[in-house]
This record gives structure tokens, C-alpha cells and sequence, in this order.
């Protein structure tokens, strides 16, 4: 099956690509030749992609062990991987494993092992240790975000799983941020190195400081928000106390939100995902996790909140906006006695005093008690709120397809009466639960 559509045009097609980047082109042209290759290119340029390409060319059909290796620094990033992967239609098993997810789920996954396993440094250093597959087919290690993965203290397991691996033949680091010490436990010998992060085009990224009268910030914050409008961004923390010190303020205000940050259980992080990328939620308050490494579509701003301890993370954060082509802002919110690091440019104050119009939310998000493990598609989701439902297109939101559930963006004028006439119902051989989120 592999062999049959592994070529890159049938691969495209399926994922709905058209055309590769300059960057994608280069990457897959210098990976498929090279032994140790650093790709150094913006978030949101398509490393994943550029990686994955000529990695399926050197999977081997026959081979019943794992191949390659593709070590990660967060769960999210683990996740998205695997579903490029599973959507590239490639016919090799993937699979990803990482802390915050029940050990016996991976075991049961690992019986049939995958080609590909992706995972987070600590779960896989687990695996390792008890020997739950063999290693001796590992042929390629890729370090993804790997600069994050050593800033966020995974060096110490990093050298332990790179030291159980004598038969690497192919090593890829990539990277959005320039200048990490690459080290030497990792040992990429003369590696060639693809950097776009120098012809990096303008930025389209506006900076904006934004001056509050009080400490906190939170009545700036929200007269930022109001003026803003209905748009979806990101409010960036350095705490997860205050994230729940702005969660509240917004309750207090009425204005819809997410949460995400590290001391969340996985769980209630993918819904909050979810949540934000169907548009039950306009704003997503976080901690640098959601810098980079999540999927989540490209926003029209940032906040600022509480301002980034370093320019990477002053980076990375502003890399959540002006991606590509598109146009963004950064608004950097100041205490009017705090004082701005060098990295960030002081600029002219901007005037929120202007309230955008008030748009009430619209998307509610639904919960199904069946998934992908039941045969059940996002066509037979489609099926039943259309039928039984009563709801006509334009009223069916985005549907994310999990193993063993699934979410629907519905209205939320709509919601409750949706639960009422689906709750308990079947949908294909499975009686599934119907829920709000």
C-alpha cells in the first residue's frame, strides 16, 4: 500500500497543497541526500512538511519495526505531527506518545508497532527504558523545535535516547530561531544547514504599546479587547497565576475565553484548542507554550500581557501573528512605570479609546462520544445534524474527528435544542452522547 501512493504528487493532492515553498523544495532536495541536516526557517513556513516529504521515501515497506524517531518539546506538537502524517495517507502506522496521556493507551498502540513514532523526550526515555519495542531500525532522528526542547530542560533524557540509537544513518534538526548550541551529544558531524530565517521577507508585524495607569493591567486589557473587537488572538502570561487573575477579570466583563498553559490537564488543553480554532472562542489567554508548536490558525494580534524575559520569546510569541503574507499587530501592554527591555522597540502609545461594534458570540462547541475507532467519519457527523438535526450548511461549524470522540462547531442559538434531539441517539452502530463543551 505504501508503495503505491507514496509519491510525493499523490501525497500533496490528498493534503490539498498545490504548490511547495522555495524553503520546502530546498529542505527535501538537501534532506533525501544529506546525513545531518539543520533547517532553520519562520514559524508557519511548512518545516513539518519539509521534513515528513523525503522521510516517507526512506521508510522501508517491509520493515515491521520502528524507522524513525521524531522527538518533540510539548504534547501538541506531538499531536499535529501525527495527524499531518495520518492525513498524508502514506499507508506507514504513526503513533504519538507523550506525559499527560495514560501509559496503558500507548502500550496497546505500541503492540502494532508504528514505522513512525513521535513523541516528547520524557515519554520516549520511558519507552526506552523498557524496552517496549526493538531500536535497532531507527534510521532517522528528528529533533523538531529543537531549541525549545533543550531550553525546556529535556538535554539530560535528549542524550539518553540519542545514546541507545548506534544505527542512525540521518539526523534533522529544525528550528525557528537561530544561534542554539547545537550539543554534542547529538552528534551532527559537518551538518548542512538550509537557514530562511536570513531572507526572512518584511515583516507585516505592527508593535504597539499600549500604557495602563495600574499595575495589573486588567482594565487596559479589557478597553484593548473591546476596541480590538470579535477578532481571535492571543493574550500572552509568563504565569499560570495570571492567567487565572485574567480569566477572572473576564468573566467579570463578560468577554468570552479560552485557557492554555502547562499545568493544564491534556484533556481540558485540546478542548480549549478546539474551542479556539472553531470560533466558540475569540481569545485565547496563555502561557509561552502557545508560542509555537500548536495548531491553531494564524491570528490579526497578540497581547502582550505580561512582557516576554527574552527576545526569543518576544519572537515567537509576535510569530503567532504576521505569518507569511499576512498582516498583524503585537501589542505590548506597559505599566506606565515599567520599564520596556532593549529588544522591544518603544514606540508611539496607541489610542484604544474607540470601541469596535459588539458582535455576540455565534459558535458553540459540541461534544460526540464516538470516533474515529468506530468507523464513524466527519461525513456521518455531517449526516446527522443535517438529518436529525434539522440544521441546514451554513449552520454546521468545523468538525475535529478524534480516536474515540469528536467536536462540532454548531450556534449556540442552537445548542441546547442540537443536544435535546441527538443526545442517545445512534450514529453509525454506536449509541454516542452529545454534549456541551
Amino acid at each position: 500500500m505504501a508503495n503505491s501512493i507514496r509519491e510525493q504528487q499523490d501525497i500533496l493532492e490528498k493534503l490539498k497543497i498545490y504548490a511547495l515553498n522555495p524553503m520546502q523544495e530546498e529542505a527535501i532536495a538537501v534532506i533525501e541526500k544529506t546525513t545531518n541536516t539543520v533547517l532553520l526557517s519562520p514559524t508557519g513556513t511548512g518545516k513539518t512538511l519539509a521534513f515528513l516529504l523525503p522521510l516517507m521515501k526512506a521508510l522501508d515497506s517491509e520493515c515491521a519495526q520502528v524507522q524513525a524517531l521524531i522527538l518533540v518539546p510539548s504534547r501538541e506538537l506531538a499531536i499535529q505531527i501525527e495527524q499531518v502524517v495520518r492525513n498524508m495517507g502514506s499507508g506507514f502506522k504513526v503513533n504519538a506518545v507523550y506525559g499527560g496521556r495514560p501509559m496503558a493507551k500507548d502500550k496497546i498502540e505500541l503492540k502494532h508497532v508504528p514505522a513512525i513514532l513521535i513523541g516528547t523526550p520524557g515519554r520516549i526515555v520511558d519507552h526506552f527504558s523498557n524496552d517496549r519495542f526493538s531500536k535497532t531500525s531507527i534510521k532517522t532522528l528528528i529533533l523538531d523545535e529543537f531549541d525549545k526542547s533543550l531550553e525546556t530542560g529535556f538535554e539530560n533524557e535528549m542524550r539518553a535516547i540519542i545514546n541507545q540509537l548506534p544505527h542512525l544513518n540521518k539526523r534533522i534538526l529544525t528550528s525557528a530561531t537561530q544561534g542554539v548550541k547545537i550539543p554534542g551529544f547529538v552528534r551532527l558531524e559537518t551538518p548542512t544547514t538550509i537557514n530562511y530565517l536570513k531572507d526572512r521577507k518584511v515583516s507585516k508585524l505592527a508593535i504597539k504599546t499600549v500604557v495602563a495607569a495600574d499595575k495589573n493591567k486588567l482594565q487596559t486589557l479589557v478597553a484593548l479587547l473591546l476596541h480590538i473587537g470579535n477578532e481571535p488572538g492571543i493574550i500572552f502570561c509568563n504565569f499560570k497565576d495570571s492567567i487565572d487573575c485574567v480569566s477572572a477579570y473576564l468573566d467579570k466583563n463578560r468577554i468570552n475565553y479560552a485557557c492554555f498553559s502547562g499545568g493544564m490537564e491534556q484533556r481540558d488543553r485540546e478542548r480549549s484548542l478546539i474551542k479556539f480554532r472553531n470560533g466558540t472562542c475569540q481569545v485565547l489567554i496563555a502561557t509561552d507554550l502557545a508560542a509555537r508548536g500548536i495548531d491553531i490558525p494564524e491570528m490579526k494580534y497578540i497581547v502582550h500581557y505580561e512582557l516576554p524575559r527574552t527576545v526569543e520569546e518576544f519572537t515567537h510569541r509576535n510569530g503567532r501573528t504576521a505569518r507569511v503574507n499576512a498582516k498583524g499587530t503585537a501589542y505590548v501592554l506597559q505599566w506606565k512605570k515599567e520599564h520596556l527591555p532593549q529588544f522591544i522597540k518603544r514606540d508611539k502609545p496607541a489610542d484604544i479609546s474607540k470601541k469596535a461594534p459588539h458582535k455576540p458570540q455565534f459558535w458553540e462547541t459540541l461534544f460526540i462520544s464516538g470516533g474515529r475507532k468506530d468507523k464513524i467519519s466527519k461525513g456521518d457527523i455531517a449526516g446527522l445534524f443535517f438529518k436529525q438535526g434539522a440544521i441546514n450548511k451554513d449552520q454546521l461549524g468545523i468538525i475535529e474527528l478524534k480516536l474515540d470522540c469528536a467536536f462540532v462547531a454548531v450556534p449556540l442559538s442552537k445548542a441546547h435544542e442540537l443536544v435535546e434531539k441527538l443526545n442517545n441517539t445512534r450514529l453509525k452502530k454506536k449509541k454516542v452522547r452529545v454534549t456541551v463543551v
